[in-house]
């Protein structure tokens, strides 16, 4: 009976040390796993500014940093409650390139992410991954997959070729990859940029694949407050599309082409976009205290390229006029009705390769439905049927109403191309200009203004002459021209 009594008295007289490695993150609340997150973050961010800038090199990518966070602490981690761990960064030097390339400052990055406690969101994926997205709207910390961390780590060559020739891109952008260990579990999340802004608010949200077997909101999804529609919930409540302006809907069928292959390239299928959707002309008939509201809480996204109409067009200032764009820059199109809409747009689920499971589950779906309609599908044919739903029925060109491109790009300044990338593309400081001189998609300024981030200047690459070819009468005889010679010189002699 003693001994009972004095078991919790011992318990008492434990170390602290004793208490905090028994703490589990799948068995505490997630507090202790983003508390986690911000410890390693701030100290895998405050490590690289004490390391030179240099070009990446490939043996980068292979990089794994590994720190040990006791809840005690150390002469290099401060002390904490959320239980022993071990904070692994990926490819540490990688990615610090990928977020200097999108005006992404290591201090804004840190205070971003670790200042202040990120969002959990509530809807999570189909995987089951957490979500959470920082208070000031950036970015989303989403949980990973083993496979589709370590898939990530293959991809990141690829994907740092893919963004220095071509950074008008919905790809989505990756800003880290970090692993937390604790009690033998590990848990692995990637930072990406936030492509739907809290600020507005979607009135329609849709998952496309480009398939139809299945592909309809179940009836749980469909009880939320802003639920997640597919295909079939789109084409039948937007039949006719979304009408866009010619030189969007041409620059976005550019940059959804681009991306494609790219993703076919590495075997990648199982993508998806997402698309929301803010209809101005409904938000202006909502009450004027949610109006206002929304705009007080919304801020201009920091990072460079990381908005739905700076992913698709080089040139973002004197565009056609819409007069109730928003900052978060929304791309401008209109319903069937006429109304008004901002469209916010990016390819996600992008970690899928087609392996041997997936070739299994087509197999087995070809087998009782049609092996074309399915989401699982070889990348080749799903890069082009995806390409031709989004092009020819999500999207549809506005031929009434052009915008004069060619007297934009007259004063767009010095242009640099990429090889096979299809449009110019602006430099950073032309670019980042554009938000001084005023942009198209701006909401009404009720929203303060940030100062951009400065970003060197790229130098524009010269044109090289073009060779000069021979007429193609003096390589190869042309027997009309020989004969109608002929002729002019019977024409031309006289008669008697």
């Amino acid at each position: 009976m003693v001994d009972l009594k004095m078991q919790p008295l011992t318990a008492m007289r434990t170390s602290t040390y004793k208490m905090c490695t028994s703490f589990s993150f799948f068995q505490t609340t997630s507090s202790a796993l983003k508390g986690a997150i911000q410890l390693g973050i701030t100290h895998t961010i405050g490590s690289l500014s004490q390391k030179p800038e240099r070009d990446v090199l490939l043996q980068d990518f292979e990089v794994v940093e590994s720190i040990f966070f006791p809840c005690e602490g150390s002469n290099l981690t401060p002390a904490h409650h959320y239980g022993d761990f071990r904070f692994k960064t990926y490819a540490p030097m990688a990615f610090r390139y990928f977020r200097e390339m999108f005006g992404i400052r290591p201090d804004d990055y840190m205070y971003s992410l670790c200042n202040e406690s990120p969002i959990e969101l509530s809807n999570s994926g189909a995987s089951g991954s957490l979500f959470y997205v920082s208070r000031d709207d950036e970015y989303i910390i989403k949980t990973v997959q083993h496979k589709e961390a370590e898939f990530l780590q293959k991809l990141l060559p690829g994907y740092f070729m893919n963004l220095n020739q071509n950074k008008r891109t919905l790809l989505p952008k990756f800003y880290g990859l970090y692993c937390v260990q604790s009690a033998g579990k590990n848990i692995r999340i990637a930072v990406m940029n936030n492509l739907l802004p809290s600020a507005v608010r979607m009135h329609l949200k849709y998952d496309l694949k480009g398939s139809t077997y299945k592909r309809r909101a179940s009836a749980k999804e469909r009880e939320k407050a802003v639920p997640t529609y597919k295909d079939l919930d789109f084409i039948q409540d937007m039949p006719e599309g979304l009408s866009l302006d010619a030189d969007k809907y041409n620059a976005l069928c550019k940059t959804l082409q681009r991306d494609c292959l790219l993703l076919q390239s590495f075997k990648i299928m199982d993508y998806s976009l997402l698309v929301g959707i803010h209809n101005v002309d409904l938000a202006c008939q909502e009450q004027a205290n949610e109006e206002a509201g929304a705009g007080a809480k919304g801020q201009v996204q920091k990072a460079l390229y990381s908005t739905a109409i700076e992913a698709i067009q080089a040139e973002v200032g004197h565009m056609g006029s819409m007069e109730t764009e928003d900052r978060t820059g929304g791309i401008p199109a209109r319903n069937s009705k006429g109304e008004r809409l901002l469209v916010y747009i990016g390819i996600i689920d992008i970690l899928q390769s087609y392996r041997l499971a997936k070739r299994l589950e087509h197999s087995w779906k070809a087998l009782v439905h049609d092996g074309d309609t399915v989401s699982v599908h070889r990348p080749g044919f799903y890069a082009e049927r995806f390409q031709k739903f989004m092009c020819n029925t999500v999207f549809r060109r506005n031929a009434l109403k052009t915008s004069p491109s060619k007297k934009r790009r007259a004063g767009a300044g010095p242009v640099k191309r990429a090889a096979g990338s299809g449009p110019s593309l602006m430099t950073q400081a032309s670019s980042s200009s554009t938000a001084q001189t005023g942009r198209p998609d701006l909401l009404p300024d009720t929203i303060p203004q940030r100062n951009p981030v400065a970003s060197t200047v790229e130098t524009a690459i010269s044109s090289l002459g073009s060779p000069r070819f021979l007429p193609a009468s003096r390589l190869q005889p042309n027997t009309r021209g020989e004969s109608s010679n002929k002729q002019n010189e019977e024409d031309s002699t006289p008669k008697g």
